[in-house]
């Protein structure tokens, strides 16, 4: 196990030296969220029933949606890694497999980690009132869930491969109806019975309802316990089916 962290440290800072390299496209990274609390958070305050509370329940959402789509595209950066044959030379190095799927959703998490920060020092003033040990938990537990949605998105990378398109066309068709369905950005409490019986199979929802609880300080729910189920299980499957494409 130790032998799999390690290399997939060095799978983590080999993806973010080039994001390093290029600060314009981290302050842009950066600048995202806080555009959708500018677009999102003045409609949701008329939606009935949310009142004062829509920045507790919006900022945890929003940072599920930045989590998902990152580790989403992690297939991408290695569709580009095969085109220019440097995929095949990591292959040839002694780095355990999983590494190379676990360091690269990793990846994606340092530059959420920073966006989360961003996020909820905006929305403090707002009348964000967040648990501060709660939402550090929460940030891992989307770096579970994260690793595993990376791995299933390098497995479909390598099972596409040189059809780009493909890959972008799977990658988006299943991510909109998982996030409408998980109720990241509107609340689904009035969604007609198949769309409930949608949500209720879908681990994203479990995962953003979690995050709710622990930005509010509930540790110890059931709806967490639920979400850290249903993370724990994609990370799983994901570096299982993952490992599979690989070899």
């Amino acid at each position: 196990m130790s032998g799999i962290v390690r290399d997939s440290g060095i799978v983590m800072v080999r993806e973010l030296r080039p994001t390093l390299r290029d600060p314009v496209s981290v302050v842009f990274s950066l600048a995202q969220p806080l555009i959708l609390l500018a677009l999102f958070g003045p409609l949701l305050e008329s939606v009935p029933g949310m009142g004062e509370g829509v920045w507790n329940w919006f900022i945890p959402g929003v940072l599920v949606m930045i989590a998902i789509f990152g580790t989403s595209m992690t297939g991408s950066n290695l569709l580009m890694e095969m085109q220019q044959g440097s995929h095949e030379r990591m292959l040839v190095t002694p780095l355990h497999r999983s590494a190379l799927l676990i360091g690269r959703a990793w990846k994606e998490m340092v530059p959420l980690a920073a966006q989360a920060v961003l996020i909820i020092l905006v929305a403090l003033p707002l009348g964000l009132d967040v648990d501060a040990l709660g939402a550090v938990v929460g940030v891992l537990l989307l770096g579970v869930f994260g690793i595993g949605l990376g791995a299933l998105s390098y497995a479909l990378a390598l099972a596409v491969r040189e059809q780009d398109w493909m890959f972008w066309v799977v990658q988006q068709t299943l991510m909109f109806p998982m996030l409408i369905l998980s109720g990241t950005m509107l609340p689904l409490d009035d969604a007609p019975g198949w769309m409930r019986a949608l949500v209720a199979i879908n681990p994203l929802g479990y995962v953003v309802d979690a995050e709710r609880a622990l930005f509010a300080g509930d540790l110890a729910s059931g709806t967490v316990l639920s979400g850290v189920v249903a993370a724990v299980t994609v990370a799983a499957v994901g570096i299982g089916v993952g490992v599979r494409a690989v070899r």
